[in-house]
């Protein structure tokens, strides 16, 4: 497991219909002065979900100029900050998340493993790596990106690679709201880990979402869960809660890896 404070760590959900990084300004700064030392943004915050054959004019690379202006919001609010971006690589597109340090420092990048429906798989290519991670004020971190959370295969690759909070940048549309509601916070009991899950609200194009964004945590019970309108969602992430739930539930210690074979 990864290494664990002995402090909370306060942490905000951002659930808007608005795109940008003026937004994300905005919800930054009022997520440090309320405390959080991190601020966890939907998917694809910068542009829009909704984008259709906008998408390809809509991205950026890794570092390119939508990144570098939040690497500055993140410093100049001393917050960590994690959001959706489409990405350029090259002639492909990623449906990306981003972590930046509190000093803008770019902690970590997730290309989305699991494309959902024909709009993604026709406007993106999918990311090859399930795991990655990063260290932040004593938790280790991980990323994966709506439709990610909804495989238990990808949670439990956390779980085993020692994720303490695993964000979820999200764009859950209706009429789904039983994964918000149900299967997020079975992921978090299951592979005894805290899911930090901020949404889309609101419509957009042809689409609903569903806002209910919440922090899902390993004893099966939800700090925080946010309505179907625009909010800045605030929790705690509790080390002593998580290191006494993985003594309870010791499911990752009690599995038996030999028999689960296709």
């Amino acid at each position: 497991m990864g290494a664990i404070s002995v402090d909370r760590v306060r942490i905000a959900l951002l659930q808007t219909s608005r795109p940008g990084v003026d937004v994300l300004d905005d919800a930054a700064r009022r997520a440090a002065a309320g405390g959080a030392a991190l601020l966890v943004a939907p998917e694809l915050a910068l542009t829009g979900y909704a984008l259709g054959d906008g998408v390809d004019r809509a991205a950026e690379p890794a570092d390119g100029p939508s990144a570098r202006r939040l690497a500055a919001v993140a410093a100049e609010h001393g917050i960590a900050l994690a959001y959706g971006y489409p990405e350029r690589d090259g002639a492909a597109v990623h449906n990306s998340a981003a972590l930046l340090g509190p000093d803008g420092t770019r902690l970590a990048g997730y290309r989305k493993t699991h494309l959902y429906g024909p709009y993604e798989r026709k406007h993106f290519v999918p990311g090859d790596r399930l795991v990655v991670q990063a260290e932040l004020h004593g938790l280790r971190l991980g990323m994966l990106v709506c439709y990610d959370v909804e495989f238990p295969e990808a949670v439990r690759a956390h779980a085993l690679a020692g994720t303490d909070l695993l964000l979820v940048p999200t764009a859950l549309m209706s009429p789904y709201e039983t994964v918000a509601r149900t299967l997020v916070p079975a992921r978090a009991v299951e592979s005894q880990l805290y899911v930090a899950y901020a949404n889309r609200v609101g419509p957009e194009g042809p689409l609903d979402f569903t806002g209910l964004s919440c922090l899902a945590a390993p004893d099966g019970t939800v700090p925080a869960r946010a309505g179907t309108g625009e909010e800045l969602l605030f929790a705690d992430v509790d080390p002593a809660l998580l290191r006494a739930s993985r003594e309870d539930s010791p499911y990752l210690a009690d599995r038996r890896p030999d028999l689960y074979g296709a």
